[in-house]
């Protein structure tokens, strides 16, 4: 069943690549995308990279599985951490240290180009949504403008801390994106399931999402919005404290909806944590997400006003003329390149786990939920409808493989449903895939 499921996923990453070149190229240059379905160019290379990069692979094909069932628990998220951190830098020096780290964020389009001309804070966010339309003399640049002002609030803070520039911005966000490797654990022992976290933390420690999360500011939000789902889970358990912990997710909620307005479907698997156990964290983190909601009002900044805005914005570009014929699966393709084959194949071990698609007479085809549902399988199936709902809306045609990575962490939580015999080869599999996508195609992120 695992094959057969990853080979449906091969087929349509195999499918979104070769149809811009079938059709032709007045077709695929509207895709605005050189190696569709992933945002990029094709560029076949090699760097400095890349050997330290298979280095890591190798090691985590080779000691991950065990390492994750022998080390202690604290020890062994600070490896899972250390590990992706060491894959993403390494697989964005195949590219090398200015192209591929420490001029991503500073292209014309990022938010490093804005940070040098905001010099009242206060100002900033009181004039943001007055500059979010296009073809205006001080619209804002392309991202900054796609996302509300916690984005370019971080990079401005960072620089004025006296970290500027495109390699600590970088840095930051290799360090926070990376962090759900641990937090997506995190999550799932908090949910009950110990033997599970620890089954997932070698695939996210060598998740092929990092080729994205080095570096892009998607990666950041993909690390705070882990954390901010971990807590509520660790908020669910029966433990002193659980009421400032719900109300630090809650926190960390409300800033992700300052990061990007898409991620405002974390909500999706936030339910899904609450449905696993208890709804009782729900009202203080409520109230912490309500309270940086407030805060932003009361600076200036309202997110509904900025949220039509954008969208707004969003058609005045090329996404008018991205067909969405071809991005509403081509998306999905992209996302598999960032999900890897692996988690492909674990999600019908998902479906089956929830009952969706049951191994029984046809009978009893309707799904029959059990009082206690495994939470890897669940927090996987949330990250998944996340990724789903997103893209129907049409608002994301291309350059999901880095817009959805706060979703894409949680999908990969279905890794630790595979068989324990198989752990090896689907790593091998998860490897093989990210570096091919690194060494043939110079990817804009």
């Amino acid at each position: 069943m695992d094959g057969y499921c990853a080979l449906v996923g091969f087929l349509l990453v195999l499918t979104a690549f070769a149809v811009p070149r079938i059709i032709g190229k007045p077709w695929s240059d509207r895709l605005y995308a050189g190696a569709a379905p992933i945002f990029g160019g094709w560029l076949p290379h090699v760097g400095w990279g890349t050997v330290p990069a298979l280095a890591v692979a190798i090691a985590v094909v080779r000691f991950g599985p065990d390492l994750a069932r022998r080390l202690p628990w604290n020890r062994l998220l600070l490896s899972a951490w250390a590990t992706a951190a060491a894959w993403a830098f390494a697989l964005a020096m195949v590219d090398g240290w200015q192209r591929g780290f420490a001029g991503r964020l500073t292209t014309r389009d990022e938010y490093l180009h804005e940070v040098g001309g905001v010099h009242d804070i206060g100002a900033m966010l009181r004039g943001f949504s007055g500059r979010i339309l296009d073809f205006q003399p001080d619209s804002w640049t392309t991202h900054v403008s796609g996302h509300p002002p916690g984005a370019l609030l971080v990079f401005v803070l960072l620089d004025r801390i006296g970290l500027g520039g495109g390699a600590w911005a970088g840095l930051l966000c290799v360090a926070v994106g990376t962090s759900a490797a641990a937090a997506v654990p995190f999550a799932i022992r908090a949910l009950g399931s110990e033997h599970r976290a620890r089954a997932a933390t070698p695939f996210l420690a060598l998740m092929p999402a990092v080729v994205w999360i080095a570096v892009s500011a998607d990666g950041l939000f993909a690390g705070v919005g882990a954390w901010a789902v971990a807590l509520l889970a660790l908020a669910t358990r029966r433990q002193r404290g659980w009421v400032a912990t719900a109300f630090a997710s809650g926190l960390l909620f409300g800033f992700t909806l300052f990061l990007s307005y898409g991620l405002v479907l974390l909500a999706v698997p936030a339910v899904a944590v609450l449905l696993a156990r208890s709804f009782r964290p729900a009202l203080p983190a409520l109230l912490g997400a309500a309270a940086v909601v407030a805060a932003f009002a009361a600076a200036g900044f309202w997110w509904l006003t900025g949220y039509h805005l954008v969208v707004e914005r969003y058609y005045q570009g090329i996404a008018s003329e991205r067909p969405y014929s071809y991005w509403v699966w081509g998306n999905l393709a992209a996302t598999v390149c960032a999900l890897g084959l692996a988690t492909v194949a674990a999600g019908c071990r998902v479906l089956v786990e929830l009952e969706v698609l049951p191994l029984h007479p046809i009978r009893e085809w309707l799904p029959r939920w059990r009082s206690h549902v495994d939470p890897a399988a669940l927090v996987a199936a949330a990250g998944a409808a996340a990724i789903l709902i997103a893209d129907l809306s049409g608002l994301s045609k291309a350059e999901t493989e880095r817009i959805w990575l706060p979703f894409d962490v949680w999908a990969l939580a279905a890794t630790a449903l595979l068989p324990r015999h198989s752990a090896r080869f689907w790593l091998v599999v998860q490897a093989a895939g990210a570096l091919l996508i690194n060494h043939l195609i110079l990817t804009n992120w």
